[in-house]
């Protein structure tokens, strides 16, 4: 098996243990142990939590260990993880249900970031545009068919089953993994600062280069508007838009659809188009998709909100691969790890805060305020990119240094 094929096989596997695990948390802790909406709050946070609390040590770990072992334990996290939850459901163990959730989603986090940093060790340059388009169509896949499948196994046997379902996908990237050629560590023993000030160094260096700091901005103002879309769509379309509980699911399911659609024409965008028109095109057409929701009252709500979802999807995805091979280039192969580490701490940190702000704008001036919040927010987004350099960027950088 060619080193790419294991790796995009092991990502495959790792999306479907971490996607069927988070819509199966849900199912099983409602279904099977009674837990309450505020019990089932604390689950998803401790799911959330490791994203956050797990990235920047992680980080470490990827410049510090050899990159193909520290894949083998992430995965053997995803797969004790699910075995933990079905225990967890059979006893009926609440907290170690919590306790499952956090550690498979722990070793989610640290396989995202070793792959991410791995990956331009087995390709070309030149491929990598190509090689993230396919890791990233292997997850939008997954994530689109993941609470599907969740919720016919609930229906049909149990939503244990879902658990079932991750522990085979972790198993089988498991092997994928075991694939891969071995490789020394990036960073030699002699070489190895204190865990702070390797993460220190790690930040530094993302603050101080103008196309990753360019890249995080933008991503941290995406992010906010984002999740604060989430969180008032609910109201918002079974109030405002008056939607149905059934065409508010379909509506944000075009989110999905638009995540496949972008991650198939990235490879051919990346060809033929500079860098920069794809990463300002990624967030400025999250301003369309939200303007057509504002409009959504007006016109016809679920055309306009399908359309709305889409573009949200689609246009953040070709942003996304763009933006990675970008980060994959600039960055020196011992700090890959520590600066993947800092953007996706920024990232999550700035999650919880879109959703708290919009919630609270509704609660106070009204669901279409808030809107305007997420409008607000992606515009900004927009206005970072095009302000950085990376809106001249006409080609893809050169690597900044031989890859470990």
């Amino acid at each position: 098996m060619k080193p790419f094929h294991a790796l995009l096989g092991a990502s495959a596997g790792t999306h479907v243990a971490d996607q069927m695990a988070l819509a199966t948390l849900p199912l099983t802790a409602t279904l099977v142990l009674g837990a309450s909406p505020g019990t089932l709050g604390l689950l998803v946070a401790a799911q959330s939590a490791a994203w956050l609390l797990v990235s920047l040590p992680a980080g470490t770990w990827v410049d510090r260990l050899p990159r193909r072992s520290l894949l083998v334990v992430a995965l053997s996290l995803a797969l004790v993880a699910s075995l933990t939850a079905v225990a967890a459901a059979a006893l009926q163990l609440t907290l170690l249900l919590g306790l499952a959730a956090f550690i498979g989603a722990s070793g989610t986090v640290v396989y995202v970031l070793t792959s991410i940093s791995v990956l331009p060790s087995l390709v070309a340059s030149a491929d990598l545009p190509r090689a993230n388009a396919r890791l990233e169509l292997a997850r939008a896949l997954v994530s689109f068919a993941a609470p599907s499948a969740a919720g016919l196994l609930a229906q049909l046997l149990s939503p244990t089953w879902g658990y079932a379902l991750a522990a085979l996908g972790a198993a089988l990237a498991v092997a994928c993994v075991l694939a891969l050629p071995k490789a020394p560590a990036p960073m030699t023993a002699g070489a190895r600062p204190s865990l702070a000030s390797a993460i220190k160094v790690g930040a530094a260096f993302v603050i101080g280069h103008p196309l990753l700091r360019g890249i995080s901005l933008c991503a941290i103002f995406w992010n906010f508007a984002f999740f604060s879309l989430l969180a008032i769509w609910a109201p918002l379309a079974l109030g405002h838009l008056e939607l149905t509980p059934a065409g508010m699911g379909i509506a944000l399911s075009a989110i999905g659809a638009g995540q496949i659609l972008g991650a198939l024409l990235a490879p051919h965008s990346s060809r033929r188009l500079p860098p920069s028109a794809t990463l300002v095109f990624g967030p400025a057409i999250s301003v369309l998709g939200v303007g057509l929701l504002l409009a959504a009252r007006t016109l016809d709500p679920l055309p306009c909100a399908l359309a709305g979802f889409f573009l949200i999807g689609f246009g953040p995805m070709l942003w996304l691969i763009c933006q990675t091979t970008v980060r994959q280039l600039v960055t020196p192969a011992h700090l890959m790890g520590r600066v993947n580490a800092t953007v996706q701490t920024a990232i999550y940190g700035v999650r919880p805060l879109g959703a708290l702000a919009s919630g609270a704008l509704a609660t106070w001036a009204g669901v279409e305020s808030a809107l305007m919040l997420v409008a607000v927010s992606f515009a900004l987004s927009t206005v970072v990119i095009v302000l950085s350099p990376l809106a001249r960027l006409r080609a893809m950088p050169e690597p900044a240094a031989a890859y470990a």
